[in-house]
């Protein structure tokens, strides 16, 4: 906060801050003052960056505070200014807690859970896209089973539930096997074991022609 109050955005942190005696809390209210005279957080692009930009003397001094603090950061020489760098959101996220950065902390925090829950939709609709893809080819091929055993009067050889589950699906080809199998009053299990026998009968069928 003295930082802050000492002047405006172009102020230059203090270099004579004892870091070695100071206690903890005054070591962070130092990095919180450096990081609101001398830091950026950014958000944009889908990346988190963090980063001080400080006089390259006052450079090496805190890159090693920030690390005996168990807070490394990425440390290089940019136009003659020292350029300290966190791109990871724990490392980011741990700073912002242990400085007292709260607002920043939330709105960083709100990113994080919005890219979550965007990446697990996103997840959800593909994961959907594929059963749904899968559904509407099994269904195409039991049809075309169906279709052939019908037309080559091999449909009616077939058990009777086999035959009533044919034509279940003929009355509706989008139904799902859970749906179809509610509708004969049989397990899920039994209506794949059925449209199986189905498949291979055409199949042999076929070969057999």
């Amino acid at each position: 906060m003295a930082l802050r109050l000492a002047g405006d955005a172009s102020s230059e942190p203090p270099d004579d801050f004892d870091w070695p005696t100071a206690a903890g809390h005054c070591r962070m209210a130092y990095l919180r003052g450096v990081f609101l005279a001398r830091g950026s957080l950014s958000l944009a692009g889908g990346r988190i960056h963090l980063e001080f930009v400080v006089p390259v003397e006052q450079f090496e001094p805190l890159a090693a505070w920030l690390a005996e603090a168990g807070l490394p950061a990425h440390a290089r020489v940019r136009r003659g200014r020292g350029v300290l760098t966190w791109k990871g959101s724990e490392q980011v996220i741990g700073f912002l807690r242990r400085v007292g950065g709260t607002a920043a902390l939330l709105e960083l925090e709100s990113v994080l859970v919005t890219r979550s829950l965007h990446g697990q939709l996103n997840r959800a609709i593909n994961a959907e896209s594929a059963n749904l893809r899968r559904s509407i080819a099994s269904s195409r091929r039991q049809l075309a089973s169906i279709s052939a055993l019908s037309a080559a009067g091999e449909l009616e050889r077939l058990p009777r539930t086999t035959r009533a589950l044919a034509v279940a699906r003929l009355n509706a080809p989008e139904a799902s096997l859970a749906e179809l199998a509610r509708a004969l009053g049989v397990s899920r299990g039994h209506v794949q074991r059925a449209f199986d026998q189905l498949e291979q009968a055409a199949l042999h069928m076929g070969g057999a022609s």
